[in-house]
């Protein structure tokens, strides 16, 4: 195996150039800074669902700027350097354009690109000033984005521009959709945040000297992974920091990581370690004692099901904008289900429904559930996420809120049945049927499917059915899906049988 210490940078006369965004990873740390200008193919490539919300991001940015009547965009990519600035002081020069698209700025080193820099009239005679706007596909304003306009600003004035504000727009879940035109005025939110960048702003100099001079050195900073790793995003080489430590590293512990930080100050590296007497939840005292346990009252719990025991499971998509009357920006809308249908006994049949077109899913989605749920049996699920959703379904459809009222009723969650009432080492303090499924079901695992996580398959659907037109691929799309939902239900069947199997040994 290649060492960091064999790839380690020539010395630098010149630090490297940088971006907004390094800015960003140098804030949140300085060794992945590093790593992400010498060695980025370190990092871990981001999975389905991480590029999914990429992919969203760009989808609202796009749609953001038809919000800016006239407004031009910097077609230079974002390597061609030279092209992006040239095209963007030509931009700026012509007082005919209102509002200039990724516009390109380069001062101190740090080279930038802005997602709105709006032009804002000014008295005759005086020099024009800008509104520089960040678009976000996210809800709310989040500190990661104060120190992004920070960056953005400082480079932008240090290049000479008059900035009278700087704000964030950014998607309003308050917007309730009807039909026609989507109302771009009520489904972004501007929020001016000039103040808080204005103050911000100050350290941004500093920081970037620090940055520039840790990055001609030929190691990376010795920066233990710690919480911060995780905050405000996912560092993507998280797995190259980790990839020595012990198995039992005190980092896993799950739970609180204000206990985390505690036994770290104390010196204790590995959950073996945390000394008697320390004050743990429920779930860190199992990962710590690190033994399979099974509770006296499992069996009584696990027999309280009713036949025929039906297992649910639902896939949703969050739109950003929304396309179906009344709803709003990211509301989870069913569009598939799985339902595996256990007699008492032991005949398994499987019922599933996957809406395929652009029209909105939950009504008919909603009546072919009602009539494979019937009237009979508990209704197994693996989290409170199928409530809420036939919750949801109940309040959006009046005609079929009674019916779908009395299946909320007959709901039974596995969930906290496994939670509370036992414990195996091979979960590692993780509940979640991804955890729980290999350790108790090790043939019944999803390393053979072309989606094995929600996320993903939630892209997936958006693709199949709003962007891919090609029906050979559809049908690809459509067949992963099926078969990722169904094996979400066949694995609470297998389950059930798995810990009623636990009570019997023991």
């Amino acid at each position: 195996m290649t060492e960091l210490s064999d790839l380690s940078p020539a010395p630098l006369l010149k630090a490297p150039r940088l971006s907004k965004s390094k800015f960003l990873s140098g804030l949140q740390c300085h060794k992945r800074l590093f790593l992400e200008i010498h060695h980025p193919f370190l990092a871990t490539k981001p999975d389905a669902a991480t590029q999914a919300m990429f992919d969203m991001g760009t989808e609202v940015g796009e749609l953001a700027r038809t919000r800016f009547s006239g407004g031009v965009l910097v077609t230079a990519g974002y390597r061609q350097t030279e092209a992006a600035l040239t095209q963007t002081a030509a931009l700026v020069q012509d007082l005919t354009v209102p509002a200039i698209f990724e516009a390109a700025f380069l001062f101190g080193g740090v080279l930038i690109r802005a997602d709105v820099l709006e032009r804002v009239p000014t008295a005759e005679g005086q020099p024009c000033g800008w509104r520089l706007i960040e678009v976000k596909s996210s809800t709310k304003v989040k500190d990661v984005h104060l120190e992004d306009l920070a960056v953005q600003s400082e480079v932008i004035l240090g290049a000479g521009l008059t900035l009278l504000s700087v704000g964030l727009m950014h998607i309003n879940t308050g917007y309730l959709y009807r039909d026609g035109a989507i109302d771009l005025n009520e489904l972004f939110s501007i929020q001016d945040l000039s103040e808080a960048v204005a103050q911000r702003r100050v350290a941004v100099p500093e920081r970037l000297a620090t940055m520039s001079l840790m990055l001609l050195q030929t190691q990376p900073p010795a920066i233990e992974p710690d919480r911060h790793c995780h905050t405000p995003y996912d560092c993507p080489f998280w797995e190259h920091c980790t990839k020595d430590k012990p198995e039992r590293w005190i980092h896993y512990l799950p739970g609180s990581k204000h206990v985390v930080s505690q036994l770290t100050q104390q010196g204790v590296t590995t959950i073996d370690e945390i000394p008697i007497g320390t004050k743990l939840s429920p779930v860190q005292r199992r990962v710590k004692e690190n033994v399979e346990w099974v509770s006296e009252k499992l069996g009584s719990v696990l027999k309280a099901v009713q036949y025929p025991v039906h297992h649910l499971d639902f896939e949703t998509v969050m739109l950003a904008v929304p396309r179906f009357s009344e709803t709003r920006p990211y509301q989870a809308l069913p569009v598939q289900w799985s339902n595996h249908i256990e007699q008492a006994s032991g005949e398994l049949r499987h019922e599933e429904f996957l809406h395929k077109d652009v029209s909105d899913p939950r009504k008919v989605l909603a009546e072919a559930l009602l009539e494979s749920l019937g009237d009979r049996g508990s209704i197994c699920v693996y989290s409170p996420y199928e409530r809420s959703i036939l919750e949801q379904l109940a309040a959006a459809l009046p005609s079929l809120k009674p019916a779908l009222s009395r299946i909320v009723s007959r709901l039974w969650d596995l969930f906290p049945i496994v939670r509370d009432y036992y414990y195996h080492p091979a979960f590692g303090g993780s509940y979640s049927i991804k955890s729980v499924l290999p350790a108790m079901v090790p043939a019944l695992a999803y390393d053979d499917l072309a989606i094995k996580e929600g996320g993903h398959a939630a892209s997936q659907y958006y693709r199949m059915v709003f962007i891919e037109t090609d029906w050979v691929e559809r049908a690809t799309i459509e067949e992963a899906l099926l078969r990722y939902c169904a094996r979400d239900t066949l694995a609470m069947v297998e389950l059930r049988k798995a810990l009623l199997r636990k009570c019997h040994s023991g």
